[in-house]
């Protein structure tokens, strides 16, 4: 008999928008993807500072600091006890990083796209290119079809 064999094992949680996450690895993969935030750290209740960063690095290390310098963010996961996932009254996500009395909460800034930025960069050869593979792959498939009829 192994040692799961007789035991009803539970399932791994779903957390869709809200909950509270302990796992650093769930904690990490939750916060590596972000990139430019809007953050407020509060202790107590009371808001000691607030502004815009980058998030530079995510790491697990029991002898370095959490830091928030020159618009620069470096989170230690190790720094807070866990993440509470919450929504704020405009409907953003809220990553709410949480030691005792003292709270980070982290707002994903999103990334503005310029049409004209898009257009710089892809030239006429390129478009022209892929529109005629379009051209080409749906003329192959209209040729398959008339072969079937």
């Amino acid at each position: 008999m192994t040692k799961h064999q007789g035991m009803k094992s539970l399932a791994a949680p779903c957390i869709v928008d809200e909950g509270i996450l302990i796992n650093h690895d769930d904690i990490r993969r939750l916060l590596t993807d972000m990139c430019h935030v809007h953050y407020v750290h509060t202790i107590d209740g009371q808001i000691k500072s607030k502004g815009n960063g980058f998030i530079q690095e995510i790491f697990s290390d029991y002898h370095q600091s959490t830091l928030i310098a020159n618009k620069k963010i470096y989170i230690n996961i190790n720094s807070f006890d866990y993440l509470q996932l919450s929504k704020s009254t405009e409907n953003e996500t809220c990553f709410n990083l949480i030691q005792d009395s003292m709270q980070l909460c982290l707002i994903p800034i999103p990334r503005k796209i310029e049409p004209q930025a898009i257009s710089k960069n892809i030239d006429a050869e390129a478009i022209e290119a892929m529109v005629t593979e379009v051209l080409s792959a749906r003329l192959d498939v209209q040729l398959d079809d008339e072969d079937f009829q």
